[in-house]
């Protein structure tokens, strides 16, 4: 009955290319109340891997292991096709001198053939008749004597007009001012201002000053902001506190046969 309990197999298909479908329900740990024998697992006494430690381990030898490297069984000695250079002695190389033939090198600027255009024999005098002589003129050198003097145009003599030189003799000179503006002939006594251009002097400067006063702005009474609630907010028939109430009951839940119960140190 325990077995039929704990596994449950389902062998209905709806195809004949649909595997069947199995479920099985889980196993409780919980169900079995101690550790069976197999529950255990004690450290072998075979061997010297993981032997136990409280038991006396005997001597264990091993066979040592086959090499799996094919040289040991295998022929490295050269064959019949095995022609040393006769130019290596045990001694070493030979000193005969060796000499190789390279290629020609590529000239990077290719020459380029001049055409028969690019001649102008009319411009060459003939050769072995009289001509007169051809002079050419080449530029200064860089180690030609210069003088460091300035020439006659780079000075800037003073002007001899007015007391500007003081080495020189000049005669008196004089300048004329413009014409004053005020105290003169000239001057315009229409531009005086008006009576309009002066500001009248405020009376509270020179006699008593009058009380001032002012408004405030309208205060309100202070109040409670906060929503009340209305006469339909309340259900007395709802209420049963002040009515006679009989006495119910609750049921409690199931607790699991398998919760752990809560140990707490509780100190002495």
């Amino acid at each position: 009955m325990a077995e039929e309990t704990t596994k449950t197999k389902k062998t209905e298909t709806r195809s004949p290319y649909e595997q069947p479908l199995s479920t099985e329900k889980p196993i409780i740990a919980a169900r079995e109340r101690g550790p069976g024998p197999g529950r255990y697992g004690l450290p072998s006494t075979c061997g010297y891997q993981k032997h136990d430690f409280s038991k006396h381990m005997k001597p264990a030898y091993s066979f040592g292991k086959k090499f799996e490297n094919e040289m040991f069984g295998q022929d490295c000695s050269p064959g019949p096709g095995y022609f040393p250079n006769s130019r290596y002695t045990r001694h070493g190389k030979d000193g005969t001198p060796a000499y190789s033939i390279l290629a020609r090198q590529k000239d990077p600027n290719t020459f380029v053939t001049p055409s028969p255009y690019a001649y102008s024999p009319e411009k060459v005098h003939p050769q072995g008749e009289r001509h007169a002589p051809t002079y050419s003129m080449r530029a200064r050198t860089r180690y030609r004597k210069r003088d460091q003097q300035p020439a006659s145009n780079k000075y800037n003599l003073p002007v001899l007009l007015g007391s500007k030189v003081p080495n020189k003799k000049s005669y008196p000179s004089y300048s004329m001012t413009g014409r004053p503006k005020v105290g003169s002939y000239l001057q315009d006594l229409a531009k005086a201002p008006g009576p309009g251009s002066h500001d009248a002097v405020h009376p509270d400067v020179t006699s008593n000053k009058k009380p001032l006063y002012s408004m405030l702005g309208r205060h309100s009474m202070p109040g409670d902001n906060t929503h009340k609630p209305g006469p339909g907010a309340h259900r007395p028939e709802q209420v049963t506190v002040n009515k006679r109430k009989y006495p119910s009951h609750s049921l409690g839940i199931r607790h699991s046969e398998f919760v752990v119960p809560l140990i707490v140190e509780v100190s002495d």
